[in-house]
């Protein structure tokens, strides 16, 4: 029978190509080898570019926080933390600012001195440091944070700097072991409960620079029967409540008793009361 012509060449085609697909060189194992070592180098090539990258990401370790010899947690020049075993401080001068709540809890410490580098005392940085019993704050500094040292039960005086300018929100609530106190004449404003709770503390003198006197200011200082007075103030800068948003129904006093409305009445002069010192308390002025 005879091939039709078009069959014929169709197989002829299929023929050629499995000739020449039989013909394929096989890869030499050297080469192989040679390749797979070149993949290597590669991969190794790409892992130290990632690492190095890596590396240069990593923030300026100036930042980070260190630990002294002396137990000072220091972030540049700010001190965060004390985890020293001395009791008796002194900061570094290389220190600027003591930061929030840098030796709260610190029961142990008896007296820290502060030096002139410092211009600003954080949040609660001293708060609950119960054997404290001293305290020297340079002139330089301007700032002294709330709660700052609140609950220093044992902190019989404590010298402000004429540097500052406000006495803040709670600073020395419940330093019942605060007998005096000297506020000097830069001091325009006293905070809410600057004072409260220091109950040993037996006089005190608010300077003519004072422009205002936060509700609570010295709420519970039952030993406090000499207050002078060296300016006047506005009625309504004794007491105030609603600028750092507390609610009061009823505003709550200054002073206790009537020294507040005999202030207002007499103006400048000393005013003085017999202990212990409540709501009921009746004021003479000098």
């Amino acid at each position: 029978m005879k091939m039709n012509r078009k069959l014929f060449i169709a197989l002829t085609t299929l023929l050629l190509f499995g000739m020449l697909a039989g013909c394929k060189k096989k890869e030499d194992p050297a080469s192989a080898e040679l390749k797979a070592q070149m993949q290597a180098a590669e991969q190794k090539q790409e892992v130290a570019t990632t690492a190095t990258t890596k590396t240069e990401a990593i923030p300026d370790t100036s930042t980070e926080t260190t630990t002294t010899e002396d137990g000072f947690k220091m972030m540049g020049t700010v001190l965060t933390g004390y985890v020293g075993t001395n009791k008796n401080i002194i900061i570094p001068d290389s220190v600027t600012s003591i930061g929030d709540y840098a030796f709260e809890g610190c029961t142990s410490i008896t007296s820290v001195i502060i030096p002139d580098s410092v211009t600003s005392i954080g949040q609660s940085a001293f708060s609950g440091c119960t054997s404290l019993t001293s305290v020297t704050i340079p002139d330089n500094v301007t700032s002294i944070g709330v709660f700052a040292f609140r609950e220093c039960t044992g902190l019989t005086s404590v010298t402000i700097p004429n540097s500052v300018t406000s006495i803040g929100r709670q600073v020395f609530n419940g330093c019942t072991s605060l007998a005096s106190i000297t506020i000097p004449n830069s001091v325009q404003e006293i905070w809410y409960a600057a004072f409260a709770g220091c109950t040993s503390l037996a006089s005190v003198t608010i300077p003519n620079s004072v422009q205002k006197i936060w509700a609570e200011a010295f709420e519970r200082c039952t030993s406090l029967t000499s207050v002078t007075f060296q300016g006047t103030i506005a009625a309504n800068n004794l007491s105030s409540m609603s600028d750092i948003g507390i609610d009061y129904h009823m505003t709550p006093e200054t002073f206790y008793g009537d020294l507040q409305e005999k202030y207002l009445a007499g103006g400048i002069g000393t005013y003085t009361t017999t202990a212990p010192v409540n709501d009921d308390s009746k004021w003479t002025k000098q």
